[in-house]
């Protein structure tokens, strides 16, 4: 999930806000994902409502998913998202972002490569998944707003896969120009570690899978980022 380094400008876009008023250890946000294992792939406010504790962002990832599947799905979660003023990112289908008007989205390179530029233009917010300094700057090249970088630390997500390291995270943050949110493996001992490697903004996903209160596990990341802080 996403959690803002609490800096002072403001960014508006499907009814929520990155602004100041965002906790210094961040707002946490996340990529909900088996949302669609239930039946007509539904979502209820009592669903994600745990999710919507001030966060950065929404990235709505669901890769299993056909694009209609998935459209219909990112049309609930939008819904519920602008009630709740809270951000969202679609995740990978260009299509249903545009039939959706959603200008907000994030895409693998291999996506974000061949997709036109007057396409490309349609989106505000525009952000990229890199595992490389190269990676990170062919993603603002071709016109990223944002960029995730990752995996950083160990990750139950990649098994068996090492993390790239706060120096890896660092010098990214070092060679590009755009936001860096720094992703994989990131927890209470160590979220603010890459916060002073220079991302703008932390990710967690399976923490909030596997968490038991939504509530309680950001108030531990916020401690842990101000606990870790010097």
């Amino acid at each position: 999930m996403v959690a803002d380094s609490g800096g002072n400008s403001r960014r508006n876009f499907c009814g929520g806000n990155f602004d100041d008023s965002v906790p210094k250890c961040g707002a946490f946000s996340g990529r909900y994902r088996n949302a669609c294992k239930r039946k007509k792939y539904t979502i209820s406010a009592d669903d994600l409502a745990k999710f919507f504790l001030h966060p950065a962002a929404v990235i709505l990832r669901e890769k299993d998913l056909s694009e209609r599947d998935y459209q219909a799905l990112a049309a609930q979660a939008l819904a519920v998202c602008r009630a709740y003023h809270t951000p969202c990112i679609l995740h990978g289908f260009v299509n249903a972002a545009v039939l959706l008007n959603m200008p907000a989205i994030h895409l693998p390179l291999p996506i974000l490569r061949r997709i036109p530029e007057e396409q490309k233009r349609f989106f505000h917010i525009l952000g990229a998944s890199c595992h490389s300094i190269e990676e990170a700057k062919e993603a603002q090249r071709l016109g990223c707003t944002y960029l995730t970088a990752g995996h950083i630390f160990p990750t139950a997500c990649k098994k068996g896969a090492p993390g790239r390291g706060l120096d890896f995270l660092r010098a990214v943050c070092q060679e590009i120009s755009i936001p860096v949110y720094a992703i994989g493996g990131i927890d209470e001992t160590n979220i603010a570690s890459v916060f002073r490697a220079g991302a703008k903004c932390a990710c967690s996903m399976s923490g909030f899978m596997h968490c038991e209160d939504a509530a309680a596990y950001i108030d531990t990341l916020k401690k842990g980022r101000e606990t870790h802080a010097i």
